[in-house]
Order: structure tokens, then sequence, then C-alpha cells
């Protein structure tokens, strides 16, 4: 089934949680943790979402390659700059998401338009 979140005025996290339960099926009366759902989710107008100046500057996301000295942290600000909107909410779902096998299942579901 397919759900349409609009984004618009509406906060960063409040979304993505909204989105993260309907991916993981929590909105369903057949909704069994250890199975894949099949729900699809669309977000709308993700570049209108209300997102605070200082949560843009403050939030620091952290990635780590597996070498010494691979630890890169990029800031809220500069990931949108770099990569759009679209990833800052697949990110804040993606960490909402259980993390077992399925998690890959439940992101490719996701789809995210500016």
């Amino acid at each position: 089934m397919e759900h349409i979140i609009d984004a618009k005025g509406k906060s960063l996290g409040r979304v993505a949680s909204e989105t993260a339960k309907i991916l993981m099926g929590k909105n369903s009366p057949a909704y069994a943790r250890h199975k894949f759902s099949g729900e699809r989710v669309s977000i709308l107008h993700a570049s209108d979402a209300k997102i605070d100046s200082k949560r843009l500057k403050g939030k620091i996301f952290t990635r780590y390659s597996g070498y010494p000295g691979g630890l890169k942290k990029e800031s809220l600000e500069a990931l949108s700059a770099r990569r759009g909107y679209k990833e800052l909410f697949r990110v804040a779902v993606y960490g909402m998401l259980p993390n077992n096998k399925l998690r890959a299942l439940m992101i490719k579901n996701l789809k995210v338009t500016e």
C-alpha cells in the first residue's frame, strides 16, 4: 500500500518518525516485527520542511571508513548542500528503523521528492 506524507511546514523528526512507523508496518493490524510489511511511503515537499537554522549548523553526522584517521564529520547544512534534502530525510528515517535484515528492504520503499 502506498502512503503519501506532505512535509511542508512539518519538522524533520516528526515526518521521519511517522515514516519509519509506516515502513515497519506498525500502522497495520497484521503487524509482525519479524515480517516485511511491504508498505511504501512517498514524502512530498521535502525542501519545504521546517528545519531550525541552529539545528542545521549544530547537528553533526559522522562516518568511519575503517582506516586510521578515517573518521569524517559533516554538519546537517553541509550534507543538505552536497546531497539535497532527500538525503536528510533518508538518513533520519534510516536511523529510526530497526537494525536487522529487514532495514534494507524497508528503506528501499521510501521515496522522497523535493
